[in-house]
């Protein structure tokens, strides 16, 4: 639907549009007020994000949080003046000379961006028009001045561009009533104390370090114990399903990835090359490659088919600073990914199904249910992006069609978009939401056509012939940083006893009791049960309380009563009541549970 065809009043629309339009107009709003607090200020862009809008600007002064509410009230203001929104269109000429009559080098940016065959389309909004290609509501009277609100500021560079300037961005929420926007904003704030990045601090699990550089996550012991969890595993799992785990190396020559077409496409996102020996190394941001030199180590049979290569990767991607966040995205990074070469559609297919029911497996192991948690997309290609997508519309056909006959054949709903394909294949993505309801794509099963052809990834079938394979590409939980960041705050910290850092906490009551206290922990190391001994000289009540703080799932006291007793007065986590129980059956309670990765206590 083109911009121009949206001039149905609002009744006429569906509550997704009409937040849409309301959304939009309110960042022209903004921009309104803040150009009447700052007549200087440069204009970037507006647009609608998830449950809101921003607006960049270069401002000549600069602004804090405590300045929100005074260009929230003069919006409240401009929206009463009961304005229209009034598009126009432009030629190009005529479009720069009105960004450069209001001295606007941004716009002017963007003007000279667009395609030469794009219209042009103007904005007004009373006396202040924007470039913008819609939609917007009608008139200002129809936003609801109780159902936006400013939130935040941040930096952001221009056009992400970091040796471009650093402009001003301001977002707010925005909703059709006052209603929907508290319960938004008191899921906000209750996110708020489950951030991983919070949490992870507060529980000791990773650092960073200027240092050191950005997006390179230091693990402490505690996080370390978490991720080694996720690794045994995930390995464990996959070996059991007769994946060949390897190691290959985090370095390989610019060569590698130009062979395999991703050093075009990936090419801002790589480290710069490295010359050692008048030969260019990189350092890898993706594992195929090498999974592929692997197979071609020796001739092939189309009975070692299919061969499923999996390795815990370690990988390296320059993210852009601003879009670093936590262990969501970071410059360095695990993948536990694999690479499944098969003979033919038919096996192809059948690995796709293995993938999905791997994923699923560990999902639900994590307390993940399809639907609610996480959910499928099948990202499509197109066809007429020859630039971004391999030419060749039969394998696409094929490779299409298979996957979805998968999603259907295993009877799970989901979602077609295209578009999201990668350059050598349709893909199943794994989409997953956060706490706040955000959705992402967590990790992806792929179709690949295209790497047969590159690495000619041959075998020899059944009459003796050479045959190109197909590969899957897929990952059985994604990066490890982004999982534990996703768990994190999906558990609230609360981790399950077989990913707790710390499984059992043994305070001592006195001096007199700490030598008993090492004893019985040395019972528990014994068992491979994770245990940690607080023999400060701070109050009981003060241990407590840490040992509550650190969310571990059971504490020990010992104080006279309990180096008497092989009886263990247990405190567990969540629970008032003290848990009264053989030592030994204690230990073996927890083994039961790490063992039957149990996620109650």
């Amino acid at each position: 639907m083109s911009a121009g065809q949206w001039g149905y009043t609002k009744k006429h629309m569906n509550k997704e549009e009409q937040l849409h339009q309301i959304r939009h107009s309110l960042s022209h709003i903004m921009a309104m007020a803040v150009l009447k607090k700052f007549p200087s200020a440069k204009l970037g862009i507006g647009p609608v994000i998830d449950n809101g809008f921003y607006y960049d600007f270069i401002l000549p002064e600069k602004l804090s949080d405590t300045d929100l509410p005074e260009i929230e009230e003069s919006m409240r203001e401009i929206i009463k003046q009961n304005i229209d929104f009034t598009k126009s269109s432009a030629t190009r000429d005529e479009a720069l000379k009105k960004a450069q009559s209001k001295n606007q080098n941004f716009k002017e940016e963007l003007i000279n961006d667009l395609p030469a065959d794009e219209e042009i389309t103007f904005y007004a909004s009373g006396d202040f028009e924007d470039l913008c290609a819609g939609p917007h509501i009608k008139n200002s009277k129809d936003i609801p001045l109780d159902g936006f609100k400013l939130t935040h500021l941040a930096g952001a560079y221009w056009h992400g561009d970091e040796k471009r300037e650093m402009m001003t961005r301001i977002y707010g929420l925005a909703f059709l009533n006052r209603k929907d926007l508290a319960v938004h904003i008191n899921m906000l704030e209750q996110a708020k104390l489950r951030d991983h990045r919070k949490l992870g601090k507060d529980l000791e699990l990773f650092t960073f370090s200027d240092i050191v550089g950005k997006g390179l996550p230091l693990w402490t012991a505690k996080g370390a114990a978490i991720r080694r969890e996720l690794e045994r595993f995930i390995v464990d799992e996959e070996i059991k399903r007769n994946y060949q785990h390897v190691y290959t190396p985090d370095i390989a020559k610019v060569d590698l990835y130009k062979k395999s077409g991703h050093y075009p496409y990936y090419k801002d996102s790589m480290y710069a090359p490295i010359k050692i020996d008048d030969e260019e190394f990189m350092l890898r941001p993706m594992s195929c490659p090498h999974h592929f030199e692997l197979y071609l180590s020796k001739p092939r049979s189309y009975r070692e088919l299919p061969m499923r290569i999996a390795e815990l990767a370690k990988l390296y991607r320059y993210e852009q600073s601003g879009e670093l966040t936590g262990l969501i995205r970071v410059r360095s990074f695990c993948l536990a990914d694999a690479h499944i070469i098969c003979a033919d559609n038919e096996q192809a297919k059948q690995e796709v199904k293995g993938a999905l029911d791997l994923i699923e497996y560990i999902a639900n192991t994590f307390g993940l249910e399809f639907g609610k948690d996480f959910t499928y997309r099948l990202s499509l290609g197109n066809r007429q992006d020859e630039k971004k997508y391999y030419k060749d519309d039969q394998a696409w056909d094929m490779a299409e069609n298979t996957l979805k006959e998968v999603l259907q054949e295993i009877k799970r709903d989901f979602v077609a978009v295209v578009d999201e394909a990668s350059f050598y294949g349709p893909k199943i993505d794994i989409q997953m939401k956060n706490v706040i309801g955000k959705e992402d794509t967590a990790f992806t099963v792929q179709y690949d056509f295209v790497m047969p052809e590159r690495f000619n990834l041959v075998h020899t079938d059944k009459n003796g012939q050479e045959k190109k394979g197909i590969v899957i590409h897929r990952s059985s939980v994604g990066a490890l940083e982004r999982v534990i960041a996703f768990l994190i705050e999906h558990y609230s910290g609360n981790f399950p006893v077989w990913l707790s850092p710390v499984q059992v906490k043994i305070i001592s009551v006195g001096e007199t009791h700490i030598d008993f206290c090492h004893q019985i922990a040395n019972d528990f190391k014994n068992e491979n049960i994770r245990v940690e001994i607080d023999e400060s000289a701070e109050t009981v009540g003060n241990k407590i309380r840490k040992s509550s703080h650190e969310k571990v799932p059971y504490v020990l006291v010992i104080g006279d009563k309990e180096m008497g007793s092989e009886d263990l007065a247990v405190r567990v986590r969540g629970q008032k009541d003290l848990l009264n129980i053989d030592k030994q059956k204690f230990i073996t309670k927890i083994k039961t549970q790490i063992k039957d990765r149990d996620l109650t206590l």
